[in-house]
């Protein structure tokens, strides 16, 4: 299938924030509740429609050895961050982020999720600090649910959306393919050919749920 533009994605977190899960329920649409660990990374791929045009997101997931540093080292500055935390892992975000934004395009869309709404019981970070963080770091912030589907379509929809809002604004060069994007055939046969060529929110959450 043709598409105008391929976004590249890295999901990063510590062990157990679901990341796995969370790139099986948007790919498959389905949830597995047990999941080996992810070793080295996984990789997944889905074409979405974004104002009228084919998308294709690749993403990857990334294993729990990994930290930002390796990420780095594995060549992923090129691509959009998604970052999901727990407690353990939003107390250091702060040099995730730095770390992050060193080493890619300042125009990097990044997203903070926080994972496992459904276990409202067992949360051990407010939504506020959340919201909090994302709006004083010019984050997307969403909470999610692997396990309800619960906001999983829409942190990935609201990504493409934000980062192809920034290329109609022109703050992508989308011939670089440094910035995590590239240039998709069908954009490009509608770009080389002449002028007279055709051319969800709210979470139903229970003290007795869970996911990963």
């Amino acid at each position: 299938m043709t598409y105008a533009y391929l976004f590249k994605y890295i999901i990063i977190g510590d062990t157990g924030v679901g990341k796995s899960c969370l790139l099986l329920q948007f790919t498959d649409k389905r949830f597995q509740p047990v999941h080996d660990l992810t070793i080295g990374v996984e990789f997944g791929a889905r074409m979405v429609n974004i104002d009228g045009k084919q998308i294709k997101l690749q993403i990857w997931d990334t294993g729990s050895s990994w930290s930002t540093a390796g990420v780095r080292h594995h060549k992923a500055p090129d691509h959009h961050s998604m970052f999901c935390y727990r407690r353990e892992t939003f107390n250091h975000l702060t040099s995730w982020l730095e770390d992050a934004r060193q080493h890619s395009s300042s125009n990097m869309v990044i997203m903070l999720i926080g994972n496992k709404s459904d276990l409202e019981s067992r949360r051990d970070v407010k939504r506020e600090e959340g919201e909090a963080f994302a709006r004083e770091h010019g984050l997307i912030f969403m909470e999610t649910s692997a396990k309800t589907a619960c906001n999983v379509e829409e942190a990935f929809i609201n990504t493409a959306k934000e980062i192809y809002r920034k290329i109609q604004q022109g703050l992508f060069d989308v011939h670089n393919e440094a910035n995590g994007i590239k240039i998709g055939p069908q954009q490009s046969i509608s770009t080389s050919a002449g002028p007279n060529s055709s051319q969800r929110n709210s979470c139903d959450v229970g003290p007795d749920s869970g996911c990963c």
